[in-house]
């Protein structure tokens, strides 16, 4: 079994479990199920923009603790004030160190920027859990899912208004893709090694639809790498560990981004 076997086994549990103690009419009743959703999407597309997309994360299967020490409504902040495109925020708590109450606090504090509800999607359900906790898109990530699922749970996203963004690690989950999915983002790091390569960004987004937006994900630790993967035909480029590692996140995020 692996790392992702394992978890996704673990989050089958937690959503059952969710679905019994709370229902989809009471996820409803949630504040956030009146505002219109952000589009990460235009956000990248915008000139000028940073493509940035910082992502709090304090804990992580392959690291263990980056960082407890921080509070998600300072670092975020910060990092929309370093001028991100976009945020990510976990919500996997036994792997990740993730929460709903991040999530939250997340949109509170930025209530114009987009945010990407960070986890490991199996069920509509999900769906609708982002969408009252204040996301603006859900992740997808096809090594998780069959082309069925992935449609099933894309179309729940549009229903709510909200984007999807999947994630791709090699060229036989491409075309789980369907015509509803606004982004896509090659994962550099190999889910069964942990081994993290850029190159996989650059052959993967060779064999991608010439119109999606791409974003690169995992592994990114300099500017040099956002040039390389620009050039490449990347818009989007997700960043959390190494803003994270930092004593302070948001002003690490914030040289990074002066250097682009």
């Amino acid at each position: 079994m692996t790392i992702l076997d394992e978890i996704n086994a673990n989050k089958r549990r937690e959503v059952a479990a969710a679905k019994a103690k709370i229902s989809l009419e009471e996820l409803k009743l949630s504040p956030f199920f009146k505002r219109t959703p952000h589009s990460l999407k235009a956000a990248l597309q915008t000139e000028g923009a940073s493509g940035i997309i910082a992502e709090f994360k304090t804990k992580s299967p392959s690291k263990g603790e980056i960082n407890s020490g921080v509070e998600v409504t300072k670092v975020t902040s910060a990092y929309v004030a370093a001028g991100v495109s976009g945020l990510s925020v976990l919500t996997d708590h036994q792997y990740f160190g993730g929460s709903f109450e991040n999530l939250a606090k997340a949109r509170f504090a930025n209530p114009h920027t987009p945010i990407l509800r960070k986890d490991f999607m199996l069920d509509p359900y999900q769906v609708y859990e982002a969408k009252a906790h204040g996301a603006d898109l859900i992740l997808l990530i096809a090594a998780s899912l069959s082309k069925e699922e992935m449609l099933l749970l894309s179309e729940t996203a549009k229903e709510l208004g909200l984007e999807v963004l999947v994630e791709v690690h090699a060229e036989d989950e491409i075309e789980k893709l369907n015509p509803l999915v606004d982004l896509v983002g090659v994962n550099n790091r190999n889910l069964k090694t942990f081994e993290v390569d850029v190159e996989t960004s650059v052959r993967l987004s060779k064999q991608l639809p010439a119109d999606m937006v791409r974003i690169s994900e995992s592994g990114l630790s300099s500017v040099e790498n956002i040039h390389y993967l620009r050039k490449a035909g990347f818009d989007g480029f997700l960043m959390g560990e190494n803003f994270m590692k930092s004593e302070n996140p948001g002003k690490a995020c914030a040289e990074f981004i002066s250097k682009l």
